[in-house]
């Protein structure tokens, strides 16, 4: 994952952008990344089994952060009501029930092979098999 070569651009952009305007009253950069992987049909063409194989790959590569990055994964199938209202009360969880996205065919078995990562200062996260595999 940090081997890819579009994230040390978009780490040093960061970077820069911090020093154009400095002591500027900044808290936090959104930087909205969407990926596909080799193997992994488009979202509105990816099979069941693709979805559900693709979150368990990810899910796995999750485990061996360290550091800032450190955090947990929680798949929306059997999420615990404790945790599911934790990340709507911080605006992190997506929810089912847009209609483009039902018409385009990406809610297909709903809530299967979907979850949301976040390192624990949720600074990182990674909402999987919503509207893209990877974002």
């Amino acid at each position: 994952f940090h081997e890819h070569p579009v994230l040390p651009f978009v780490w040093e952009f960061a970077k820069c952008w911090a020093k154009f305007i400095p002591g500027a009253p900044v808290k936090s950069v959104r930087i909205r990344v969407g990926r596909s992987f080799e193997g992994f049909g488009l979202t509105p063409g990816i099979t069941r089994q693709q979805r559900l194989d693709l979150e368990k790959l990810l899910a796995s590569a999750f485990t061996k952060f360290s550091g800032d990055l450190k955090g947990n994964y929680y798949p929306l199938l059997g999420m615990a009501e404790s945790v599911r209202q934790q990340l709507v009360d911080d605006h992190f969880l997506f929810m089912s029930g847009d209609p483009n996205l039902k018409v385009g065919g990406m809610e297909r078995d709903w809530p299967e092979g979907r979850g949301i990562f976040h390192n624990k200062e949720k600074t990182f996260l990674w909402w999987g098999n919503e509207e893209d595999r990877f974002r």
